[in-house]
């Protein structure tokens, strides 16, 4: 859930410095030879730079990056980065139910940045965090309150069918029973078409050590079929028609989830 920014670690200076010397010296023949390699060289760094510039200042795309390192690194696998692999499958399964969404977890602005991306859709999130690491771009869909920091363990502070579609990933992981008790059957108060659950398979996913410090208690990754008991005590149905519709679009877009997705009915 790391929100630092991408560090691309270039010393233009002491790259192109510590070899102007060679470059640059020599015979009239050297020089002329040099210039257009140097030209090419200095184009090409200036071109990453300004990708780097871009790619952090979109929305919070640089945090996107960092989840997929840490990643990457852990040999773990973030559900939040999972909705951004699953969004043309939910599109395809959902159609207009797509054009108003929320998403709840952590790393929020990768994925609102994202749906923002796509046409005629409105989305906004729900960081159940601080966000005192995050780049410009989320700090920014924080003062225009397209997000906003929630503790998802009270009552979200939207009406009810306020949204087309909710999305949550990775933050119900990390909630006790107790809690999960409110905050999912809350989830489902404020879409209108559904709910889709993106959460962490047991023994394949792990936290480490630092997200449980960060998080207060260490991500309780539960099976299919704890899930599937546990959302018929909350009074919530699973959609089987939407989820037929994501696992028929998931096939042909030769798409596979690394993560456990459930469809759930918004209350009536």
């Amino acid at each position: 859930m790391s929100r630092r920014p991408v560090n691309l670690n270039l010393d233009t200076s002491r790259r192109f410095g510590d070899n102007g010397g060679a470059l640059f010296s020599g015979s009239s023949y050297s020089k002329s030879k040099s210039s257009p390699i140097l030209l090419v060289a200095l184009v090409a760094v200036g071109a990453l730079l300004l990708l780097a510039y871009s790619y952090s200042g979109r929305g919070g795309g640089g945090n996107l990056k960092g989840v997929v390192s840490r990643v990457e690194a852990a040999g773990d696998y973030s559900c939040t980065v999972e909705v951004h692999r699953a969004i043309p499958v939910l599109k395809k399964a959902y159609g207009d139910s797509m054009h108003k969404v929320l998403h709840v977890g952590p790393d929020t602005c990768t994925v609102v940045s994202k749906l923002l991306s796509e046409e005629e859709t409105e989305a906004w999130g729900v960081e159940p965090y601080d966000v005192e690491d995050a780049g410009r771009s989320c700090k920014a869909l924080v003062r225009k309150d397209i997000v906003r920091v929630v503790d998802i363990k009270y009552p979200l502070p939207y009406r009810p069918k306020s949204f087309s579609l909710v999305l949550v990933s990775d933050a119900l992981d990390y909630l006790s029973e107790r809690y999960l008790n409110r905050t999912l059957p809350d989830l489902a108060r404020v879409s209108s078409d559904g709910l889709v659950v993106f959460t962490g398979y047991p023994r394949k996913q792990r936290a480490k050590a630092a997200e449980v410090s960060k998080f207060g208690r260490a991500a309780k990754l539960r099976s299919t079929s704890w899930w599937s008991k546990f959302f018929g005590q909350v009074s919530l149905e699973e959609n089987d028609d939407a989820a037929k519709k994501f696992n028929e679009a998931a096939t042909k877009m030769s798409y596979v989830s690394n993560c456990q997705v459930f469809h759930l009915k918004s209350f009536n």
